[in-house]
């Protein structure tokens, strides 16, 4: 059974930066991709960026630069370091695991296990 716990969210000014945790029990993902998606106030899930089996990072184009993608595999643990965060990226923040062979990366239908969710609230 796969399971992912996220933390690291909470209050933080406009400007600030957070740290969020994903922490996988399971196969980790080294054998898997992993992704962050966000839920603000609008229906769907936003994704936010992923990081591959391999390392590799990639990025919804509008937070390259401002959000970084890490892991330590030695933790079963995936990180977004967030900086300069603006009003606008609060939202609950979930970490998911890639769907193995799906070639689907932006959107959440290439993703099949889901964390409960981090709040973040950045105030102006």
């Amino acid at each position: 059974q796969v399971q992912l716990v996220e933390s690291g969210g909470g209050l933080v000014q406009a400007g600030g930066s957070l740290r969020l945790s994903c922490v996988a029990s399971g196969r980790t993902f080294t054998d898997y991709g992993m992704g962050w998606f966000r839920q603000g106030p609008g229906p769907e899930r936003e994704f936010v960026g992923g990081i591959k089996p391999n390392g590799e990072t990639y990025y919804e184009d509008s937070e390259k630069g401002r959000f970084t993608i890490s892991r330590d595999t030695s933790k079963n643990t995936v990180y977004l370091q967030m900086t300069n965060l603006k009003p606008e990226d609060t939202a609950l923040y979930y970490c998911a695991r890639k769907k193995m062979g799906s070639n689907i990366y932006y959107q959440q239908t290439g993703y099949d296990f889901w964390g409960q969710g981090t709040q973040v609230t950045v105030s102006s």
